[in-house]
């Protein structure tokens, strides 16, 4: 019984670290990564679409990304919703393509992209800590409802609290490599 707490309790946590992951990756570091367009969306025959939907997307080299759209007629609409993201570039277009050109990040920059990476850290840990509390108090309940003993109860909540610290440090870790990342020149 407390196993499957356990296992679901595992389960989340790593979405939690999936989520991390995610969120990394829309921040830029050193060179240019076509994930820093992934929450753009395109106004598609009404319909809101990834831009990595309407078109190829690909870094051409550290500091350019090129977007052809599927559809020229699409152009206009990738440029706006381009500069309404307000992701630090402004989109260049010929009649084929859209080219974001990326300058060089400034140490200041780096800067708050680390901080950045720490908050999303910190929003992590938290999201951890609160499936530690979820799988706690249905552990909890168990025992109450005596479906399992005093005992039993406590190596569960030990059990529980060891995937805690093992997936907080495994938090900070991604965030120290991130740190990393992002501060090298």
């Amino acid at each position: 019984m407390t196993q499957n707490i356990i296992a679901h309790t595992k389960s989340h946590m790593e979405k939690s670290l999936e989520s991390l992951r995610k969120d990394f990756s829309t921040l830029r570091s050193g060179k240019v990564s076509v994930s820093v367009l992934d929450n753009i969306r395109i106004n598609y025959y009404d319909t809101p679409t990834p831009l990595n939907q309407v078109g190829s997307v690909i870094a051409q080299d550290a500091s350019t990304i090129i977007i052809t759209p599927w559809e020229k007629s699409l152009l206009k609409d990738i440029e706006k919703a381009i500069q309404e993201a307000n992701i630090g570039v402004n989109p260049n277009s010929d009649s084929e393509c859209v080219k974001l050109f990326f300058p060089p990040m400034t140490q200041e920059q780096r800067k708050d992209i680390a901080k950045e990476a720490k908050a999303m850290g910190e929003k992590a840990k938290i999201a951890v800590r609160n499936i530690r509390q979820d799988g706690n108090n249905h552990i909890k309940k168990l025992e109450k409802d005596k479906q399992i003993t005093e005992d039993v109860s406590k190596k569960a909540q030990d059990d529980v609290q060891k995937l805690t610290d093992e997936f907080v440090k495994k938090v900070d870790e991604m965030v120290k490599h991130k740190e990393e990342e992002v501060m090298k020149i």
